[in-house]
């Protein structure tokens, strides 16, 4: 029997990959409260587990309702994944409805999570989901994950905001993990358009102003970037950094999946 919850989403920049680099550290961690303002899958928040209050929070409105659904009604999301099919007609059909009900939208937004091509989230002009179906045979439905995810969430909070909103609730001995989307390119020195909509070189100057607070209040934090000069330059604080090499997962059947690098940057050591 599965004894913890494990993300439940496909996320582009998910970093379950990094447990095993950082877990033997993190297990020695004894902190307070968690806190992460870049959620995305919760890699990181269902492998700690934490023992106190948890803060998460994403821009991402959709992401945040489905994790507040699964709190506090995950049989009914379960209800509702129940009467979807891993098929083009029906990915199709449920991509192109809008449901009133929060419990729907939630079903809606795993079922297209994970029968999507590659788990990309992305929205036209008009805000509308258009990610074309995946051909995925592996089975979305895990009930049984879903019932861990609801009991892990219990004593969290769970809002919509900008990231720099989590500072009011950060006290002396809490824990940040900071993930923000990568907006400077792995392997040149330009940005990605997409991202730079997303997560600008104006917002990535913000975080670092922001990481100052946390160690001013003596709390304990953990950011994830890409290993890039510029990004160095903008968060080195005379912390630890770690480098890490790592396949890029997104892209399609032609694409060019070499290693890139990615870094962390921590006062926990």
């Amino acid at each position: 029997m599965q004894e913890r919850a494990i993300p439940f989403l496909r996320w582009a920049g998910g970093k379950k990959w990094l447990i095993r680099e950082i877990e033997h550290f993190l297990a020695e961690l004894e902190f307070k409260n968690y806190h992460e303002p870049f959620l995305g899958g919760g890699a990181i928040f269902f492998h700690l587990q934490p023992k106190y209050k948890s803060f998460l929070s994403d821009l991402n409105g959709q992401l945040i309702e489905t994790y507040s659904c699964l709190k506090l009604d995950v049989k009914g999301v379960i209800k509702e994944l129940k009467k979807f099919e891993n098929t083009e007609d029906c990915y199709y059909d449920v991509r192109s409805k809008y449901y009133k009900s929060e419990t729907k939208r939630a079903a809606r937004f795993i079922f297209l999570n994970q029968t999507s091509f590659n788990g990309i989230y992305r929205e036209n002009l008009n805000g509308e989901y258009n990610v074309p179906y995946g051909h995925r045979t592996k089975d979305f439905f895990d009930p049984e994950n879903l019932l861990l995810i609801s009991n892990s969430l219990i004593n969290t909070e769970l809002v919509q905001a900008d990231f720099s909103s989590c500072l009011k609730n950060v006290k002396q001995g809490d824990f940040i993990f900071l993930d923000p989307p990568y907006t400077i390119t792995h392997n040149d020195n330009g940005f990605f358009k997409y991202n730079q909509k997303l997560f600008s070189e104006t917002d990535q100057f913000r975080l670092s102003k922001m990481i100052d607070e946390i160690k001013r209040k003596k709390a304990f934090y953990m950011l994830t970037n890409a290993a890039h000069n510029k990004v160095v330059s903008i968060f080195d604080k005379g912390d630890t950094i770690f480098e890490f090499k790592r396949a890029s997962l997104i892209g399609g059947k032609n694409a060019k999946r070499g290693k890139y690098g990615e870094i962390v940057i921590t006062n926990i050591i």
